[in-house]
């Protein structure tokens, strides 16, 4: 049954998520417009009843929404984004903010000059599995963090590199996929504050990367490894370990080891390890599953979104949640470019 939401959303960049937050917001009967040249665009908003623009500013001159949805190629979120934040509109921005750390600033810095909310699409925050996480670590159970492991391996088929940009600078793994993995990483065991990296365009032959790796240091002491390639064929991604959309065949797999003083946990499989007695090697481990319902991470989104727009919320993933994952990636790639450490700016 669809929810009916007081706010009117617009989407900008129907393609793979946009089309999705469009067909989302029209089950709550809030879509109120499309900002897309494609021809499949005009199809998608004559299927949903809405009417369709060939641009934002086409969308605004002709419209009043109440806030918008931007999910155009990378490149273009600091146009389309500055567009609806200087029009006074609530805005969020899929991932990443911008196409690079200036367009981010840009971001953040003029939303924040007109006191406009700006969230960005990091969707998987809005999965339970990724509450019933952040609950068990802040619970003690794992005792001090130590260490995190994050992998990211799968493989796209040729035809997801059709369109120039996702082979361009600006898209690649890393910032296309790696990046939410640094969002969550981020929100469970805290603040990245410098990166190593090492980076390959070996299979591919794009102008990015097809594969990296990144070694972390947090705030907090703890160490991570993240590696992610689009050309592997494995179980281990989050796409292919949370079912959280069905194109994506689920593996019952996990993505993430969480490692502490007293426990481990990893996610999206959500199982706790832990010794019965006193910590040792020698000692039995027991595991133990963590309950967490299952839920649509981009309808919750969306929920959440309207309740920003309607002033019910705070954003939950702001502009400066995306600056700062936009941060851990261009330090990745001047890492994996410069061959050293590379400092990380912390708010």
């Amino acid at each position: 049954m669809s929810q009916q939401l007081d706010p009117r959303i617009a989407v900008v960049g129907v393609g793979l998520v946009g089309k999705r937050h469009a067909q989302i917001a029209a089950s709550r009967n809030a879509l109120t417009a499309i900002a897309d040249p494609s021809a499949s665009a005009r199809d998608l908003a004559h299927d949903l009843g809405v009417p369709v623009y060939d641009e934002v500013a086409a969308l605004l001159a002709a419209q009043d929404p109440d806030g918008i949805i931007v999910a155009t190629p990378n490149q273009r979120h600091e146009e389309d984004g500055l567009a609806c934040i200087e029009a006074g509109k609530p805005v969020l921005i899929e991932k990443p903010l911008a196409g690079d750390l200036a367009g981010a600033e840009n971001l953040v810095g003029l939303a924040r000059q007109h006191s406009v909310p700006l969230l960005v699409g990091h969707h998987r925050r809005y999965n339970p599995k990724i509450a019933a996480a952040k609950k068990q670590i802040q619970s003690g159970a794992l005792g001090r963090i130590v260490a995190v492991n994050a992998t990211c391996w799968l493989y796209k088929p040729d035809p997801y590199f059709d369109p120039s940009w996702r082979r361009s600078p600006g898209a690649g793994p890393v910032f296309i996929n790696l990046i939410h993995d640094i969002d969550l990483i981020r929100h469970l065991c805290g603040e990245i504050v410098s990166v190593q990296a090492i980076e390959s365009a070996a299979i591919r032959g794009f102008d990015v990367e097809d594969t990296a790796g990144a070694l972390l240091h947090f705030a907090n002491g703890a160490i991570g490894t993240m590696t992610v390639s689009d050309t592997i064929v494995a179980p281990w991604s989050w796409e292919l370990t949370a079912a959280e959309n069905p194109v994506y065949p689920a593996t019952g797999a996990f993505s993430y080891a969480i490692g502490g003083t007293r426990g481990s946990l990893s996610v999206p499989d959500m199982t706790y390890w832990t010794n019965r007695g006193t910590p040792g090697w020698h000692e039995p481990l027991e595991s133990v599953p963590l309950e967490a319902a299952a839920a649509d991470p981009l309808e919750r989104q969306m929920d959440h979104f309207a309740d920003v727009v309607t002033g019910r919320s705070p954003p939950r993933v702001s502009g400066l949640d995306g600056l700062m994952a936009l941060r851990v990636v261009a330090a990745i790639k001047d890492a994996a470019c410069s061959g050293v450490s590379v400092d990380i700016p912390q708010r």
